[in-house]
């Protein structure tokens, strides 16, 4: 695809340092792709593409020792598997993961093979298409070369956006086809042609096979469409009323988007082969997800929404409970809703209604059930990603509504929409930095604190790492997780439901990660002692067995 930047399209300094601004945010894509913690739902992705189940992991936790490298075949594909392998693991065991990015990975890696580099590269990948693809959907809705240069450049440099382009997940995905789907609903919507109907439908139902919750991007197309038809309809028939028979109801009536209905319908009968492994599924589903519906306080919740919609353009923090965080986050903010503000005040309806839809739909629809019945799903920034295009396009079109024109007023004149710029893409390159040089990021949640986990046996002359499938069973993913950054003579001790301590009874450095709740018992029961040297548990280290002192890592 070729863009063409209109000629009268001024000041030209700003378009090339936009262009350069793009190629940055290419850059930090493929920046360090591999220093980040491998972190447990990328474990997961590579182990479910290579054909394996977590049941395979588990045989390995009989009481055994083994090298910690050894957890890493499980990320290589499985021998003599085939792509049904990789089917029956999600069918069995993450229903709610549908399998077409699993399938991607799977062909990734038998051509690639399964290193962090290769893994993370794919998505990266598939990160750059979402670049063309907004500058698009930006011209579709605003008919501005610069609005839509704008909206691919804050997509191009958002660190959330360049954050899951390195995460080896279907998220940037996720992202291209939510802008994909967008471009082909605004077209059949101007021509009602049946063969772009027909491409809006496959893309759909493409999405629903990434991702479940590409279905908030449908429920808000269908809202947008609905609304749209009823507003625009309604506006029209009143002055027209007077000259038919008809109500303005019936009228209505005759124009319903019944070709909207029609690919609706094909979206779910191409779909409903999933729908019948989700419906046979729904126990292993809501066992899976009940981490979402964890209560939390409404505060908890607030701090979540303003650090993931910020994050689209700022992400900087000094800790979750620091009020800095959130006052240098404020002006991101406000830029945000005086954006979208400004789309609702100047532009048509259609366009409107489709930033809104897009942006508040998704959030309300993730938002409702957690104040009504407790949890934590709209505090998920990756569950919100739906609505991120169209905020990085109602940022655009303030900027470039006032950096393409003249205006006398204090709030008009360029220069200072140049220094707005200017803030948005140096917090970005700034945060981009940060993070680019960083082995952990806030987004690799339970795998956070396993570089320093790492740090702390590797700095051990003989460690032995104890551990057993944990409380909520996230320790399989995170053992293998860890297997990437510790050291090659690092042994692991692998329980079972019934461990046997004895087995490390001559080792002096033990360290113990995640130890679930039965564990900690016999520990206590073999008058071991323990110091904890890691936050929250994550690792302790035994500090006295039956009288027998060792040391401690400082």
């Amino acid at each position: 695809m070729t863009l063409k930047i209109n000629k009268k399209l001024r000041p030209k300094p700003i378009v090339i340092l936009l262009i350069i601004t793009i190629t940055l945010g290419i850059g930090f894509r493929f920046f360090n792709l591999n220093k980040k913690v491998y972190w447990h739902d990328e474990v997961y992705t590579s182990l479910r593409a290579a054909g394996y189940e977590a049941n395979d992991i588990s045989q390995l936790f009989q009481n055994q020792i083994i090298p910690a490298k050894q957890l890493q075949k499980y990320q290589q594909i499985k021998p003599q598997s085939t792509f049904k392998g990789t089917l029956k693991s999600l069918t069995i065991e993450n229903p709610h993961h549908p399998p077409l990015y699993y399938f991607m990975a799977r062909l990734w890696m038998q051509k690639f093979g399964g290193s962090l580099t290769a893994s993370r590269s794919l998505p990266a990948l598939i990160s750059l298409l979402s670049l063309p693809l907004i500058y698009v959907l930006g011209w579709q809705l605003f008919k501005s070369h610069l609005t839509a240069l704008l909206g691919t450049t804050f997509l191009a440099l958002s660190p959330v956006e360049i954050l899951f382009a390195q995460t080896a997940r279907q998220y940037s995905l996720v992202t291209v086809l939510t802008i994909c789907s967008g471009i082909f609903l605004l077209q059949v919507l101007d021509s009602r042609s049946w063969k772009k109907w027909g491409l809006y439908t496959i893309v759909s139902a493409i999405g629903l096979y990434i991702h479940l919750f590409f279905s908030l991007t449908l429920i808000s197309h269908g809202i947008f469409v609905i609304s749209n038809w009823l507003l625009s309809n309604y506006v029209a028939n009143i002055s027209s009323e007077k000259k038919s028979n008809l109500s303005i109801f019936q009228r209505l009536i005759q124009k319903l988007p019944l070709d909207f209905f029609i690919a609706s319908v094909g979206i779910i009968i191409l779909y409903l082969p999933w729908i019948v492994i989700v419906i046979n599924n729904l126990q292993q589903v809501y066992d899976a997800t009940d981490w979402a519906r964890v209560s939390v306080t409404l505060d908890f919740l607030i701090k979540r929404w303003i650090l993931s919609f910020s994050c689209l353009f700022i992400d900087l923090d000094f800790g979750f409970n620091n009020i800095n965080t959130y006052l240098l986050r404020l002006l991101f903010l406000i830029i945000i809703i005086w954006g979208i503000y400004t789309v609702c005040r100047s532009c048509n309806l259609s366009t409107k209604l489709f930033i809104l839809t897009c942006i508040f739909i998704p959030f309300m629809i993730l938002v409702i059930p957690d104040l009504v019945s407790s949890g934590k799903r709209s505090a998920i920034t990756r569950y919100l990603i739906p609505c991120f295009p169209a905020i990085y396009l109602s940022v655009a079109y303030l900027l470039g509504r006032y950096l393409d024109r003249e205006y006398s007023t204090l709030f008009g004149e360029q220069k200072y929409w140049r220094v707005v710029l200017t803030i948005l893409l140096t917090a970005s390159i700034a945060s981009c930095t940060v993070s680019a040089f960083s082995d952990t990021w806030w987004s690799k949640v339970p795998s956070y604190h396993n570089p320093e986990v790492a740090r702390k046996i590797n700095a051990s002359d003989s460690p032995i790492l104890l551990s057993d499938v944990g409380d909520n069973y996230t320790n399989m993913g995170d053992l293998i997780s860890l297997s990437y950054i510790l050291d090659d003579d690092v042994r692991m001790l692998l329980l079972s439901n019934s461990p046997n301590l004895e087995i490390v009874e001559n080792e002096s450095e033990i360290f113990v990660f995640r130890s679930s709740e039965r564990l900690r018992k016999v520990m206590e029961a073999k008058q071991w002692e323990f110091e904890s040297i890691i936050a929250h548990g994550e690792l302790l280290q035994v500090s006295k067995r039956s009288g027998l002192f060792h040391s401690t890592i400082k």
